[in-house]
């Protein structure tokens, strides 16, 4: 079938497009560019270093994708961005590499990524993320599938946030934030339980009670987290979602939001 690409477009020798791509009008690709089968770059996008789109990928006018990390700790080689399939990319989006050669920054599968939204080096976004418009990822962020952030939102490095987390808009986020749990306000806290995403990603009712336990274990007990955890474990029916968001405590570095 081949690729549809515009005339005007600058495709560097080497860039990889997969069959029936379309690469509008004023698109400039680089010559390590990888772009799958079935994606469609409406116009002026930038796809420039070690860059790879999954299938049927959309991205929107000037986007920028895999440019040079803004880490002043680059050194040169050759970081990569990766994208998965499926995934739409709004206005002026921003995608930087990794800082590292050999290192990557991801964002998964079906994700959307609205306008203005930038996603900085070294980063990871799971699948099935929405990222409304003019969020700001710092470096090493760690955005766990099916979360949501709001608009106008910004993040401190190396923070992780859970699987189906939802962020309100406007909010600072310099902590991590648990999976299940909605967070809002200034001061940024944890407010409740997501419950609507819950059940729209076929959550059971049984482990949507355990995590509502586990709420009110962390953030209505006036327990440390130490204490909440012991008291989770003691107290609770296990369930893949309980020891997801128990390890994710666990393993959390920079603490939970709280």
């Amino acid at each position: 079938m081949g690729a549809n690409i515009h005339p005007t477009a600058v495709v560097a020798a080497g860039a990889e497009i997969g069959d029936g791509a379309v690469v509008g009008p004023y698109c400039v690709i680089g010559p390590n560019v990888k772009i799958g089968a079935g994606c469609e770059l409406k116009s002026h996008v930038n796809v420039d270093g070690h860059t790879t789109l999954g299938e049927k990928c959309i991205v929107y006018p000037f986007a920028s994708l895999g440019t040079r990390t803004q880490d002043l700790k680059f050194k040169g080689g050759n970081p990569r961005v990766e994208i998965g399939a499926r995934t739409t990319i709004r206005e002026y989006v921003t995608v930087n590499q990794a800082t590292f050669d050999g290192d990557a920054t991801k964002v998964g599968s079906d994700c959307l990524l609205m306008a203005y939204c930038h996603i900085a080096h070294d980063c990871i976004v799971g699948n099935r993320v929405i990222i409304a418009n003019s969020v700001g990822l710092s470096g090493h962020i760690i955005i766990e599938d099916q979360a949501i952030l709001g608009g106008i939102t910004g993040i401190h490095q190396f923070v992780k946030i859970g699987r189906l987390a939802m962020i309100g808009g406007c909010s600072r986020v310099v902590k991590d934030v648990p999976p299940f749990m909605l967070a809002e306000g200034n001061p940024f806290e944890v407010q409740t339980v997501n419950s609507v995403g819950m059940e729209r990603a076929g959550i059971g009712a049984e482990a949507q009670a355990a995590v509502k336990q586990i709420f009110k274990i962390l953030y209505r007990s006036n327990l440390n987290t130490k204490q909440a955890l012991e008291k989770i474990r003691a107290e609770i029916k296990t369930s893949p979602e309980v020891e997801h968001v128990i390890r994710f405590i666990e393993s959390s570095e920079r603490g939970i939001t709280k």
